[in-house]
C-alpha cells in the first residue's frame, strides 16, 4: 500500500517537472500570451489589450525597426514594457520631443536598440532613458487577441515619420 502510494507520488512529480519544463520552454523560446497596460502604444494598442509575442525573433536578431516589442523596464528591471523599435545599432534617431522646435539627433550605439511609443506626447520611452540594451528585449508582438473586433495583425506605426533612413 505505502509502496503504491510512493510510486503514484513519484510518477505525478515526475509529470509535473516534465510538463514544468516544457511550459518554460515554451513560454522563454516559443512565446506567450501579454496584457499591455498603459497609454504610451496607443492608438495601436489600447490599455487592456492582449496580445501574442513571439519571442524566437529575439533569439535568431530579427528584430526590425517597426516591430512591436515587449522590454525589462530599464527603470525598474521587476516590469515589462511595451514599444517599438524606432531605430537599431548604427541608425541615426531623433531623440527630441516632437514639441521641440529644435531636433537633436544621436546614433544607436552598437548592441542597443532606440524604443518610443507610438503616443509620442504620453510615453515614456528612449527619449528618456536612451538607447536600450539588445539583451533586454523579451519578445516581439506580431498579434492582437483581444479585444475581438480587432484581432490580427499590428497596424504600422503612426510615427514612421521619425524612422531617419540615413
Amino acid at each position: 500500500m505505502l509502496r503504491n502510494a510512493l510510486g503514484k507520488t513519484c510518477r505525478f512529480l515526475g509529470y509535473t517537472v516534465q510538463y514544468g519544463c516544457i511550459a518554460h520552454c515554451a513560454f522563454e523560446y516559443l512565446g506567450g500570451i501579454v496584457v499591455c497596460s498603459g497609454p504610451s502604444m496607443e492608438p495601436t494598442i489600447q490599455n487592456s489589450d492582449v496580445v501574442f509575442s513571439e519571442n524566437l525573433s529575439r533569439h535568431f536578431c530579427c528584430i526590425r525597426k517597426g516591430d512591436i516589442v515587449i522590454v525589462k523596464s530599464p527603470n525598474d528591471p521587476k516590469s515589462n514594457i511595451c514599444k517599438r523599435v524606432i531605430g537599431l545599432e548604427g541608425d541615426k534617431v531623433c531623440t527630441s520631443n516632437p514639441s521641440d522646435f529644435l531636433k537633436s539627433h544621436s546614433y544607436v550605439p552598437k548592441g542597443h536598440v532606440w524604443l518610443e511609443g507610438d503616443n509620442l506626447r504620453n510615453s515614456t520611452d528612449s527619449r528618456c532613458y536612451g538607447p536600450v540594451p539588445y539583451g533586454l528585449i523579451r519578445g516581439r508582438i506580431c498579434l492582437k487577441i483581444w479585444p475581438l473586433n480587432d484581432f490580427g495583425f499590428l497596424r504600422a506605426s503612426p510615427n514612421s515619420h521619425r524612422f531617419l533612413d540615413d
